[in-house]
């Protein structure tokens, strides 16, 4: 019995370790898929900071019309860089921005991943509670 239960110490461990290993600060980076799939997005990194750029979509030829900076409403979506300045934190990239096109608003955001190929992106007003979570599919 005393046999079993080592074993079993010891085969939780080296599943503990596995998993703790699996996610590397900088397995988000490449090209991410958006939930509606109507839009790509390149994660790259600067720095210690991780930044996401619009590089494919539907909104091809749209301006950035509701941007409040009105300076910047006449760019292009494709090429505007929406995710800002999020610091990797042991499981989650934290502290980072998330521009949403669509509104002209700018939320707090943190991104986790659920698996190797998916991406939850969690942008949010104040708490983390209050807020919308997508899920975006890498692009292999």
């Amino acid at each position: 019995m005393k046999k079993i239960i080592n074993t079993l110490a010891v085969f939780l461990f080296i599943i503990s370790v596995g998993n703790a290993q699996s996610i590397t600060k900088d397995a988000i980076l490449g090209e991410w898929l958006s939930q509606e799939k109507d839009g790509k997005v390149l994660i790259f990194k600067q720095g210690e900071k991780y930044f996401g750029k619009v590089i494919w979509g539907k909104a091809t030829g749209r301006k950035d019309e509701k941007n409040p900076d009105a300076s910047l409403r006449n760019r292009d979506i494709i090429g505007s860089t929406i995710l800002k300045d999020f610091v990797f934190k042991g499981k989650a990239w934290e502290d980072g921005s998330v521009y949403d096109p669509n509104n002209g608003k700018t939320y707090s955001c943190n991104m986790k991943l659920k698996s190797i190929d998916e991406l939850e992106i969690r942008g949010f007003i104040g708490f983390s509670l209050l807020g919308r979570t997508t899920v975006w599919t890498k692009v292999k």
